[in-house]
């Protein structure tokens, strides 16, 4: 493809080791429709006739269906890259034709397209996965609206909350998910094929008929960025990120809910593995992998803005290594987020031992501090009386809610025998009504507009 400046061939290593073709044949779906656009857009510029453009269509669709038959054929191949693969190919079929197909183009404009459509069709991909995970918090949302969990922060038991609550919350960073690949596509929606090596197109080639047939929603505006710009997949690869980190969070939680400490859920079988000493294990592998995998994910974003961060105006070799980055990350996220959804859908959750946890007294210490708000006392002091009752309860060995009234009536006068009717996890849960929040008839209402939300954007997908 361009030996011909050279008076050498390249070392059989370095051959080898800029050679693309055994990460980027994946891009050859998109190089047979960028070749077809392009073929028509130099009939129309009246670089081809009808005739040779009708030739090179038949051959470009009988090498789809040549490597469909026999992959071997791309998979053994020594072109360079699936650029030159295909030209290749087609000068085998067509001779001087096939050369010409190759008019008024670089590969540095080629891949940039092929690499945007992989992305617009990976986020597809990824989005509708996500959205089934989705689905399945809110199916296990909904079988689960009346059991109450203790809520935590720095994992100390904090207020009562639901466990539809608990599960809405992981739909929701998901939700920003599916949203941030939907910007992420719009954001690859821009097709660069006529923009050339840098300078554009010598040829009076419709770049907007391209960028139509190929699906693009808009043509990129500059020829010199348009061959460099990887803003969309640094953007793909931090939404990868953005998922797999919420993956991994979710993973964590499982990890302990999962323990005899916590005893939260029970892990499904499949999802599950055991022990090659200990028979009586079952290990949370399926989450201790994603959370691991977390790292690879964000290691491909690092890496790929390392590569970008000095590289100056135009296209530059550095770039081939963008794809293997995408590629991997994309394969990886899309699997975790299929086996998170399985293992969610099969978790079954205790409730009874839920309700155990719920039923911590101590989760109710925020009730008696709104209780002396309520009556008029400011409340960094009445969450100043409530931090010493519980003291004195933790100081004698009981509950703070089994103190006697006289003994609560000394640290405030306040507080009196109503107070009682306020101490129960039912209480707690139903004053948090406010939208967003933890009361049943909240939850019921925030699980009823998830659904519809999600229904939005399978339709947008």
């Amino acid at each position: 493809m361009w030996g011909s400046r050279f008076s050498a061939p390249p070392a059989e290593a370095f051959d080898a080791f800029q050679r693309s073709l055994p990460f980027d044949r994946r891009l050859f779906p998109y190089e047979l429709a960028a070749d077809r656009a392009w073929a028509r857009a130099l009939a129309a510029a009246g670089v081809l006739t009808a005739e040779e453009t009708s030739r090179i269509l038949a051959a470009l669709e009988d090498l789809a269906q040549q490597v469909q038959a026999q992959p071997a054929l791309l998979h053994s191949s020594t072109a360079e890259d699936v650029h030159s693969f295909v030209e290749q190919q087609l000068q085998e079929r067509l001779g001087p034709l096939g050369a010409k197909l190759h008019t008024g183009r670089s590969r540095n404009d080629l891949v940039a397209t092929e690499f945007r459509l992989f992305v617009k069709e990976a986020v597809r991909e990824t989005a509708h996965a996500v959205a089934a995970l989705i689905a399945a918090f809110l199916d296990q949302a909904e079988a689960h609206t009346d059991v109450p969990m203790p809520g935590s922060t720095h994992l100390q038991h904090a207020q009562p909350i639901l466990l539809a609550h608990y599960l809405l919350a992981h739909a929701e960073a998901f939700f920003r998910d599916v949203h941030r690949l939907l910007r992420v596509r719009e954001s690859a929606d821009a097709c660069p094929l006529g923009s050339g090596a840098l300078a554009g197109c010598a040829f009076p080639i419709d770049r907007i008929a391209i960028a139509r047939e190929l699906g693009f929603a808009r043509i990129t505006a500059n020829s010199l960025d348009a061959v460099s710009d990887r803003d969309f997949a640094l953007e793909y690869l931090f939404a990868l990120t953005l998922t797999a980190t919420h993956l991994s969070r979710l993973a964590e939680d499982l990890v302990l809910f999962a323990s005899p400490e916590f005893g939260f859920v029970v892990l499904p079988d499949a999802f599950s593995t055991g022990s090659s000493l200990m028979p009586q294990k079952k290990n949370p592998d399926a989450w201790e992998l994603i959370r691991g995998k977390t790292g690879r994910i964000l290691g491909a974003l690092v890496g790929l803005l390392v590569t970008l961060k000095a590289l100056p105006a135009g296209y530059q070799r550095d770039l081939q290594e963008d794809k293997e980055a995408v590629f991997s990350a994309h394969d990886q996220v899309v699997t975790m987020v299929r086996i998170a959804t399985g293992a969610i859908a099969a978790t079954t959750f205790v409730a009874d031992r839920l309700r155990q946890a719920a039923a911590d007294p101590a989760l109710l210490a925020t009730e008696a501090a709104d209780f002396l708000v309520a009556r008029g006392v400011p409340f960094r002091e009445a969450h100043e009386i409530v931090g010493r009752i519980c003291r004195e309860a933790e100081q004698r060995g009981v509950p703070w809610t089994q103190l006697p009234l006289e003994t609560l009536r000394a640290f405030s006068p306040h507080l009196d025998s109503s107070l009682r009717e306020m101490l129960t996890t039912e209480a707690a849960l139903a004053r948090r009504s406010v939208p967003g929040g933890t009361a049943p008839e909240t939850v019921r209402r925030a699980l009823a507009n998830a659904r519809a939300r999600l229904r939005e954007l399978e339709a947008a997908l």
